[in-house]
This record gives structure tokens, C-alpha cells and sequence, in this order.
């Protein structure tokens, strides 16, 4: 557990050392005056939070400390921490991604390029492998031969067989003969990489719909959950991605990479209030095994130097 917090810790290093240390420190110095919510403001901003999210959060925050007639900064902290951790809590979570055993889950996982999409999926596959379940990739990204090779040697270290065709291969026959081979050796859980880009959104969504199609003809639930891969590096862009993403491939969940590469963490919060989807998982560095399943109150620690 406390290997957990470690590295949840070194991934938000550069945030918390940017912005919310600051944060911290802001109830730790002052009286709670209207100096202190305007910094809070700015730091909250500065953080990418975004102008919406930070009102609110700032907003909410104020009401609780009037209505608990709070007049010190580490009271008023701690529901700082309580509407923070509760911003960043959907209905569902961890449990809208449930992958029983002897029963194939399929997990479609999508993203544009650059994201962190295909070590993603390694890593996912190592974390239901480490839960001793049988894990089947799906190498559909045959835009990109890279793709395919980086999912063989990944999946072979993440002990997951990875089905691929050659590039440039229909991706919906790779989904097809990967469903084949996930219910030949009755595996717990089919992975299905798809492209980050093609010469058109128009394409890329047509392609998506296909692999859809596939699933569907195999199995009328499938996919049981489509998870959006988001780079926390790009801001408020990742905000943009997950509301386009959203629309057109029906995204479930959400699994945010690079927190370790940027002091603009604080793009999750406006992502999950504004589109209502879970994080599901975070990414902490770039071993396999760097992977860990998401908890707000353990990331607003984290954020504020907690544990």
C-alpha cells in the first residue's frame, strides 16, 4: 500500500510542487479573507482547472465554510479537500469496469495518437493479468506498424497473447479473429487497441462503428466498456478530446497518462464535472506495472501532500 502512495505521489510531483502545495500552504498562513479565495483562484487556474470548475469548486467551498461557521484556514482546508475529492467522483467508477472470471469482458480502448494509447493497453493487460485473468489483445491499430510491434513485445511482457495481421489490414478481421481466440481459450478479457488517426475524423469514426459492428454480431453487450485514453500534458485540449470522444464512441471511462510529465494536473477535474465520466485508472510512470486504479481521495491527498 505504501509503494501505492509512492508512486501515486511522485506522479503528481510536478502539480503538486507547481500549484498545490501552494494551495495547502494558502490555509496554513492566513485568515480566511477574500486575499485567500482570490489566490486560491488564480492558483486553481493556473493549475488548468479551468475557469467553470475552479468557480465551482471555489463557490461550493465557501458555502460549507459559512454554513459550518468555520473561521480557520486547516478546518476550511480540509472541505477544500472534501468538494476537490468529490468533484472528481462519478457514480460507477471501478465498478463500471467488473471483469468476473470464466466470462470474456471486452474492453475497447481509443485515443489519439501521441496519448501514451498502446502502453496503456500493455499495462491494463499486466493489471488483470496480476488478478489471474487470462488476457487476449487485439492489435487493430493497422495504420501503424509501430503499433502492432510495440503490443507484441508489450503484451509478451505483460504474459497476454496479442492477435495481429499484417499493416494496413481491415481492422474489424483482427477484432473478429481476436474474439476467436479469446473464447478459444476462454479468456477473461479481450483488449482491443484502435487507430488514433486517420485522413478524416469522418474515418476514424467509421472505423470505430466497424469494430462496434464486429463486437456486436459476436456478442450484443459487447463492448462492456469503451475507455478514452487522455494525455494529462495536453490541458485543456484533453478536455476538447474527451467531449469529442464522448460523442462519437460512446466512452465509459477514462485512463489519464503523463501526470508525471506536467505541473497542469488539475485538467482532470473540469473533465470529470463537465462530462460526467469516471477515471478509471491513472498512469505513474512508465514501467508495466505503473498502472493504478483511481481514487479521489488518494489524489487530492496527494495533491495537498497527504497520506
Amino acid at each position: 500500500m505504501f509503494d501505492r502512495f509512492r508512486r501515486l505521489g511522485q506522479s503528481v510531483r510536478r502539480t503538486r510542487e507547481a500549484v498545490f502545495g501552494q494551495v495547502a500552504d494558502l490555509f496554513d498562513r492566513r485568515q480566511l479573507d477574500e486575499g485567500l479565495w482570490d489566490e486560491l483562484e488564480e492558483l486553481l487556474i493556473r493549475a488548468d482547472v479551468g475557469v467553470p470548475t475552479t468557480e465551482y469548486i471555489i463557490s461550493e467551498t465557501r458555502e460549507r465554510v459559512r454554513r459550518e461557521r468555520i473561521k480557520e484556514g486547516g478546518p476550511a482546508r480540509e472541505v477544500l479537500k472534501s468538494v476537490l475529492a468529490e468533484t472528481l467522483q462519478v457514480d460507477g467508477g471501478m465498478a463500471g469496469l467488473n471483469v468476473p472470471p470464466g466470462q470474456l469482458t471486452t474492453i475497447l480502448v481509443v485515443g489519439v495518437n501521441g496519448v501514451g494509447k498502446t502502453t496503456t493497453i500493455a499495462k491494463l493487460a499486466n493489471y488483470f493479468v496480476q488478478q489471474r485473468r487470462q488476457v487476449v489483445i487485439a492489435a487493430a491499430d493497422t495504420f501503424r506498424a509501430a503499433a502492432i510491434d510495440q503490443l507484441k513485445i508489450w503484451g509478451d511482457r505483460a504474459g497476454a497473447m496479442v492477435i495481429s495481421h499484417q499493416p494496413g489490414s481491415d481492422p474489424g478481421a483482427v477484432v473478429f479473429d481476436a474474439w476467436q481466440a479469446a473464447q478459444a481459450r476462454r479468456a477473461d478479457v479481450l483488449i482491443v487497441d484502435t487507430a488514433g488517426r486517420l485522413h478524416t475524423k469522418f474515418n476514424l469514426m467509421e472505423e470505430l462503428r466497424k469494430i462496434y459492428r464486429v463486437l456486436a454480431k459476436q456478442e450484443a453487450t459487447a463492448p462492456q466498456a469503451t475507455l478514452l485514453v487522455l494525455d494529462a500534458t495536453t490541458g485543456q485540449n484533453a478536455l476538447s478530446q474527451a467531449r469529442e470522444f464522448q460523442k462519437s464512441a460512446g466512452v465509459t471511462g477514462l485512463v489519464v497518462t503523463k501526470l508525471d510529465g506536467t505541473a497542469k494536473g488539475g485538467c482532470v477535474f473540469p473533465i470529470v464535472r463537465e462530462l460526467k465520466l469516471p477515471i478509471l485508472f491513472i498512469g505513474t510512470g512508465e514501467q508495466i506495472d505503473d498502472l493504478e486504479p483511481f481514487d479521489p481521495n488518494a489524489f487530492v491527498g496527494a495533491l495537498l501532500q497527504e497520506r
